[in-house]
């Protein structure tokens, strides 16, 4: 037989020191579920997002392309997601721009004192073209528990964190060809330069040397290059008190060459895609006040750049007058989100060959889509131009150049998109001599420097606005982007569907003027660089085209047909094709 012993647990003394009362229905602070992402662009979907705690969301079953050139996690606040907000690092602790995702479950975490208590919104968002790929609402009345670790969950892809550091504050000057970023760290500023330099050459940036213009003389700049010799880069504190050479004693100096102190202290650098990226940080306070000038955090004040050679010496060398700041820049040290950048085009010269550029000749009628722009094979590698993400397909062909002539007449099924409330998915299309587009978002002086052709009118007040406004059809990943392994175009399209929003695309009926330029664009009437080239001609002028290919090559040897010649050939080509 078998007895359960007993315990008995004796306390010499039984004294209360302190106790507190759970009362019945306590409802604990919890992880908090909320909707999943809305999806707006890039495939972006989810499953459920859930705030874990007070720092920590979990995100399920996550989908998104990877297409989009710049785009992160990022939080903030107001009505809806804008540029002011902050990049929250991948479930990697990374900030580099987000990868394809194909139905992972990630973790991310808020960065430095964020809590989930103090934003908004939780969105994938495109920096460099502002735009919103989808986005969950933060409720207010969260009651989440407090961030201490303790509500890790396993998820399908690795969250430990490394260091990040990251900045929102970045002005693109020097006609966009130099991207100036800074943040205050305590009493210094770093400065991150970035852009496409050519074998020894500099950029310099700095304090101008009078508030209110641009002046060199005077100006307190770092010149910042990559040293060939070291294959390393440098920055380089120098004063401007002659507009010439250094000759030791004056001129565009280093300051040490003076008899000064080289105040700058590099950080990092690299070059990657053609763009060479420099981050130095200095004093806020003029260290030496014959040499230097002070970086004001209460105000904005007037700055300078320049592009230009180096020496024998690796010193600044004489620039162009095109190389340096003419006009006023302002810039605010102190602001806490200032981004106005778009972007520089970045070709990865040891990644896969671009593919060659489609031709489309011989037709009066065009179908207009949107699409992918096929990675480093794609739009950039074509145009030259920075891209983000999304591009025109004409005739299911990624911009093709068109030829067209002159006393013609053209028809063209635009279905770019007519939700207006949903800036992602809403391209109208139209002709202008303008090879970047975006007519509705510049302001009425730019827009009077383009020429355009066909796709904006006028209303009663003066006011323009798009016409050819059609249904949404989008040729989309069926899994992430996979430009990089598909060898030809065609290749391409056999990983891409055809998605179409109910209704009817617009009609843009366009007959070409005898006095139309040679060149003109086709271009999204609301984003810039969608679009490309069109060709306009003479009846019976020669068109290049090499061989049967049906694209226009990067070598001859090319053939001479008139359009109408072309048509035959190209019907010929397009029945092979299919």
């Amino acid at each position: 037989m078998y007895i359960q012993p007993s315990v008995t647990v004796v306390f010499k003394s039984q004294v209360n020191f302190g106790d507190v009362f759970v009362p019945p229905g306590l409802d604990p602070p919890r992880p908090r579920v909320l909707p999943e992402f809305k999806r707006l662009a890039h495939g972006l979907r989810s499953g459920n997002i859930s705030v874990l705690d007070a720092k920590t969301f979990y995100i399920p079953n996550l989908h998104y392309d990877g297409a989009g050139p710049d785009a992160y996690f990022w939080v903030g606040n107001g009505s809806e997601p804008n540029p002011f907000g902050t990049k929250v690092p991948n479930e990697m602790g990374s900030l580099h721009p987000l990868r394809g995702y194909q139905g992972e479950d990630i973790e991310i975490q808020l960065p430095g004192k964020l809590t989930a208590y103090d934003i908004d919104w939780l969105a994938v968002w495109c920096v460099e073209y502002r735009h919103n790929f989808g986005h969950v609402y933060i409720p207010k009345d969260l009651d989440v528990p407090p961030a201490l670790g303790q509500t890790k969950i396993t998820t399908s892809s690795s969250t430990s964190q490394t260091p990040y550091s990251a900045s929102n504050n970045c002005k693109e000057i020097l006609d966009k060809r130099l991207q100036v970023r800074w943040e205050i760290q305590g009493d210094s500023v770093q400065i991150t330069l970035s852009a496409r330099l050519r074998k020894e050459q500099y950029m310099a940036f700095g304090i101008s040397g009078a508030e209110g213009r641009a002046a060199m003389l005077a100006a307190d700049v770092v010149v910042a290059y990559w040293d060939t010799r070291s294959n390393q880069p440098r920055v380089t504190d120098y004063t401007i008190t002659h507009l010439a050479q250094c000759d030791g004693e004056r001129g565009v100096c280093p300051d040490a060459r003076l008899g000064g102190t080289n105040d700058v202290v590099l950080v990092s650098g690299q070059q990657k895609n053609g763009v060479t990226t420099i981050t130095y940080r200095r004093p806020l306070a003029a260290s030496e006040p014959l040499k230097d000038k002070e970086v004001l955090t209460s105000r904005s004040q007037s700055v300078i750049a320049a592009f230009g050679p180096l020496n024998s010496r690796y010193e600044a060398n004489a620039h162009s007058f095109m190389d340096t700041t003419r006009s006023d820049v302002q810039l605010d040290f102190g602001t806490m989100s200032e981004n106005t950048c778009i972007g520089l085009a970045e070709l990865d010269a040891g990644g896969p060959l671009p593919w060659p550029p489609r031709v489309i000749a011989g037709r009066d009628n065009f179908t207009a889509r949107i699409g992918p722009t096929g990675g480093r094979r794609g739009y950039t590698p074509i145009t030259g131009h920075p891209s983000w993400g999304i591009a025109w397909y004409i005739d299911d062909q990624l911009i093709p150049e068109i030829y067209v002539e002159r006393g013609k007449s053209y028809t063209f099924l635009v279905e770019g998109g007519d939700d207006r409330t949903n800036p992602a998915k809403f391209h109208p299309f139209y002709i202008s001599d303008s090879s970047e587009g975006g007519f509705g978002q510049k302001r009425e002086e730019d827009q009077r420097k383009q020429r355009v052709f066909a796709g904006v009118a006028y209303d009663n007040e003066g006011y323009p606005y798009p016409t050819a406004v059609g249904r949404y059809c989008e040729w989309t990943h069926k899994t992430i982007d996979q430009s990089a392994t598909s060898e030809t175009f065609e290749d391409y399209m056999q990983t891409l569907q055809l998605e179409c929003n109910e209704g009817e695309p617009a009609v843009l009926n366009w007959t070409v003027a005898h006095e139309t330029p040679d060149l003109v664009y086709y271009q999204c009437y609301t984003h810039n660089n969608l679009g490309w080239k069109i060709h306009v001609v003479d009846p019976g002028t020669p068109i290049p085209l090499p061989g049967l290919s049906g694209t226009i090559a990067s070598t001859p040897p090319f053939f001479m047909l008139t359009i109408a010649a072309m048509s035959a050939t190209m019907t010929a080509v397009n029945a092979q094709i299919r």
